[in-house]
């Protein structure tokens, strides 16, 4: 149940009506034009469904319309190879969720003859799909009335509300604040909302809809451990001759991005070339210092000579695809 020091605690009934009604209202006139938002297509939303996880949008819009344009349809995905999936995928991070997808469009067409599952019962059976998402995309795409919780919702909630919640409580208040009639439309507005108004640090409490109704009007401090940044400093060789460029890929087994190609890193800067490049790089809780050396490979590196129209078409790291980038090979 809605529970705290929230408005919307006194005439739940008519109070949760009136929550809806303002948000939605405000989501129809400010809501972003989003490529995914011009229409329900359910391979549309489900794509930027997952490439939205641990995502900014800004990431996304460069790379959404790109992918659907070289696999169009879920039989087009589920036939590729994963290596053309990885290649399309690069620059958006995070690899797995491209495996899954990959693996869920194959369980799609050989399970549910091509058409993505309307339920967020079945779409949980397919990989990478957890509750949130399963929610997300049965809601939009099918109007089934699942409601969604990610961090902009759970922050929203939580200040609405006046408590920090978490595990069944969070889902359970986010369902009773949700639209039936228009689920899809009241998630996208409750993520859209914590997306661009009730930010984490400085939230625009004057410019939101349902400020009146808000316990905390935005001052609710959020119970978050602060994870401590490493820092590292990493060294790749760029050597490129005759049209080519030497890369290397990543053992099938590695725990982080298997079988991604990318520049040789080298133990230190010494006595292999200049520096010709430096630039900074963040993956989860790391922060990398990266310095690119163009010279030639140490002997008895192992990988392979890349013309550069073939480039492109590998499965890149993010840092291999900005380096490459700097340098003008892709």
């Amino acid at each position: 149940m809605i529970t705290g020091h929230s408005n919307l605690r006194a005439d739940a009934g008519d109070k949760r009506r009136g929550f809806r009604q303002r948000l939605l209202g405000w989501y129809e006139r400010n809501r972003r034009d989003l490529p995914w938002r011009q229409n329900r297509n359910p391979y549309g939303v489900w794509l930027s469904e997952i490439m939205l996880q641990q995502t900014r949008v800004a990431a996304v819009l460069e790379h959404y319309q790109k992918f659907l344009r070289r696999f169009s349809t879920v039989e087009k995905l589920a036939a590729a190879r994963e290596s053309s999936v990885l290649a399309a995928w690069s620059g958006l991070g995070y690899y797995r969720r491209a495996r899954m997808l990959h693996a869920a469009a194959r369980k799609i067409v050989s399970e549910h003859t091509g058409k993505v599952p309307a339920s967020a019962k079945e779409l949980r059976g397919l990989p990478g799909i957890g509750r949130h998402t399963a929610a997300a995309i049965a809601s939009i795409a099918f109007g089934e009335p699942a409601a969604v919780v990610d961090g902009n919702v759970k922050r929203v909630l939580g200040r609405v509300v006046g408590q920090n919640l978490a595990g069944q409580e969070l889902w359970q208040t986010a369902e009773e604040l949700l639209s039936p009639q228009r689920p899809g439309d009241f998630n996208q507005a409750m993520m859209e909302l914590g997306a661009t108004v009730c930010l984490p640090r400085h939230p625009r409490c004057l410019m939101c809809p349902v400020f009146d109704l808000c316990a905390t009007r935005g001052v609710l401090e959020e119970q978050r451990g602060r994870t401590r940044q490493k820092k590292r400093q990493i060294h790749y060789a760029f050597d490129r001759r005759n049209g080519s460029v030497f890369l290397v890929q990543r053992r099938k087994d590695a725990s982080l991005m298997p079988g991604m190609w990318e520049l040789p890193e080298i133990a230190d800067k010494n006595g292999t070339g200049e520096v010709w490049l430096t630039l900074r790089h963040s993956i989860s809780v790391t922060d990398y210092v990266v310095r690119a050396m163009r010279g030639r490979v140490p002997d008895g590196t192992e990988g392979r000579w890349v013309a550069k129209g073939r480039v492109a078409r590998l499965p890149l790291t993010g840092l291999a695809r900005k380096i490459l980038r700097a340098a003008k090979v892709i």
